[in-house]
């Protein structure tokens, strides 16, 4: 059996050794490092060679979880990086997201939530914990593609939320009003089956609508 490679990041060591013992009850499993922060992790990265590493995003340091994710994929593009964290800032969850994060997990959710992430990031499959981007997401969250499609100015705008523009800003961009673009993004949270625009970014970034680079 080929296992995974995974290292985890934390600066709580009864969180890393706990993390560490449910990841290896799974004989597909294998944790090759465990680092207290970003720099530790960097500094070990070509000598683990993972697959996954599982990220805490609020560490101490010069370096938090974001931007140490941020490394990783410019220095090991083939290792992909889950979230885990404690924190329910959906702002957070969106840096780590554009950072390069293929998963993101609450500390709180169920361990099994955590284990799938870790074999869909292995697989090169996106998977976000259902209660962190919110109920509306959970089908995405699965890979479960929407099937509404958007028209393209509807697209427009979706990939202007998604690169951090406000309603103005859009509107000056498309040369329509205010009022347009919001019911574009009505009419975008509706197609998709979403709530808020945080989700509709979400979705924006992992079908790769727009690429790290523009963000």
């Amino acid at each position: 059996m080929n296992q995974i490679r995974v290292v985890l990041v934390d600066d709580h060591r009864v969180v890393s050794r706990g993390v560490r013992s449910y990841l290896e009850s799974f004989p597909d499993l294998k944790i090759v490092g465990i680092a207290a922060n970003g720099e530790e992790l960097l500094r070990n990265l070509d000598q683990w060679a993972p697959e996954v590493v599982v990220m805490d995003l609020l560490m101490p340091g010069g370096m938090d979880g974001i931007e140490a994710t941020r490394k990783v994929r410019e220095r090991s593009p083939k290792t992909q990086v889950v979230a885990l964290t404690a924190s329910v800032d959906e702002a957070r969850m969106i840096g780590a997201l554009r950072a390069g994060a293929i998963g993101y997990v609450r500390k709180d959710a169920e361990p099994e939530i955590l284990l799938a992430a870790v074999r869909a990031a292995a697989a090169g499959k996106s998977m976000i914990d259902p209660a962190a981007a919110g109920d509306a997401l959970q089908d995405f969250a699965r890979g479960q593609e929407p099937g509404n499609e958007l028209t393209e100015r509807e697209l427009e705008v979706l990939r202007s939320l998604a690169r951090g523009f406000t309603n103005r800003e859009i509107a000056e961009a498309l040369f329509i009003s205010e009022e347009t673009v919001k019911t574009h993004i009505s009419n975008i949270l509706g197609k998709l089956r979403l709530t808020h625009r945080t989700q509709a970014v979400i979705y924006a970034i992992k079908q790769n609508l727009v690429s790290l680079d523009e963000l």
